[in-house]
Formats: structure tokens, C-alpha cells, sequence
């Protein structure tokens, strides 16, 4: 089993890499932060590498991670979340990238909702890694610091209003930068409401 691979990057595009190792290209997939991390063709590269077999006979595919805890936690997020196969694992692993640490306590804290607003997973997806995660999350060993200043997140009326947007359809995504925008504005708007606070998001929907 190859567990990493060192050598000449060929080639690279924001989903699959082709490194050189001993005289053999190898085909990588990869994210899209992993691609941007990695140096231009030519140079130089280590993957730490995760292999699958596709279950009715299909060849082997090689996922690539720029850190060891990259590629464990991929390995957690396909063999603990619910209806996930290595493709999705490693689209939630994008998302979570952010900040790895801050996607960490917010499934230890059980925070459903950080997930949603700060990495973009829907609301039914983070209920998913919620269930298949909290249990583990405790022994993620996760270099770096948390980034994401955790005081801005929506509370109160800005909560029950974010709560109110998603309960009408619109996703995590198109709301959270929406409701962070009036909250740097409220500081001298006094305390508006939750419709005040509606009226004024639906008006940038």
C-alpha cells in the first residue's frame, strides 16, 4: 500500500495531480486547496496518499493530502459519516480546510450551525457530520489556531433571523455573509428586531 509519494510534479489541476515517483507518474486526486499548496509543475512535491478499491472490481484510485492530519481526517469523514465514499469525504475535507481547528470544535461542540454558516454545509450535511463525527472529534490531533472570531457569530436576533432566511429556502452560503454584513452595521443602529433584521437581508437576497 503506498502511503506517500515524493517526487517531480508533472502536472496539476485543481483536482488531480501527476507526480513522479521512481520513474512512475502516479495520478493524484486531489482539492482544490491541496492544488493551490502544491508548487508549479517541475517543482518538487510530497502527498501523503490514501488509496480506494471501487467495490465491483474497479482499479485503484490515490487521493492525495498535503499532511498527515489531512489525510486522517479524510479517512474519518468516509468511515464514519453516514452515506459518505472517498469523492465526497474529500469535498467535505475542502470545505473544512478553512480552518481545520475551528471545524474541529465545532463538531465537538456540537455547533451545527458554524458548520453551515462558516464552511457552507448544508443544514441536513451538518446534522450528517455531526452524528458520525462528535464521538471523534475529541482525539483529532490538528495543527494550526482556530481563526474564525467565534463572538461574530449570529446570536439573538441575528440567530432567530439567520434561523428564519434558512427555514425559507435560501442556503447557509448565500445567508451567512448577508447576516455578518448588518451585524457590523447594528453598532449604531441601536437593537432593530428580528423583522427589522429580515426586512434589511431580504432587501441584499
Amino acid at each position: 500500500m503506498i502511503a506517500t509519494l515524493r517526487g517531480a510534479l508533472v502536472e496539476k489541476s485543481t483536482d488531480r495531480a501527476v507526480l513522479e515517483a521512481g520513474g512512475v507518474g502516479y495520478e493524484v486526486l486531489i482539492n482544490p486547496s491541496t492544488s493551490a499548496r502544491l508548487p508549479e509543475p517541475c517543482g518538487q512535491a510530497e502527498l501523503h496518499i490514501s488509496e480506494t478499491v471501487g467495490l465491483y472490481g474497479g482499479g485503484t484510485t490515490l487521493y492525495g493530502f498535503i499532511s498527515r492530519e489531512e489525510k486522517e481526517l479524510f479517512l474519518c469523514l468516509k468511515e464514519h459519516v453516514p452515506s459518505t465514499g472517498a469523492k465526497k469525504a474529500l469535498e467535505y475535507l475542502e470545505k473544512a480546510s478553512r480552518s481545520l481547528p475551528d471545524f474541529r470544535r465545532s463538531v465537538y461542540e456540537g455547533d451545527a450551525r458554524v458548520l453551515s454558516a462558516v464552511f457552507g454545509f448544508t443544514k441536513k450535511t451538518a446534522e450528517k457530520l455531526l452524528v458520525g463525527l462528535k464521538d471523534k472529534a475529541g482525539g483529532w490531533e490538528l495543527s494550526g489556531s482556530e481563526r474564525v472570531i467565534r463572538e461574530a457569530r449570529p446570536s439573538g436576533a441575528l440567530a432567530q433571523a439567520a434561523d428564519a432566511l434558512a427555514s425559507l429556502g435560501y442556503k447557509p452560503s448565500e445567508v451567512a455573509p448577508v447576516i455578518e454584513a448588518i451585524a457590523r452595521e447594528l453598532p449604531g443602529r441601536g437593537e432593530p428586531g428580528v423583522e427589522e433584521i429580515l426586512r434589511m437581508a431580504l432587501k441584499r437576497l
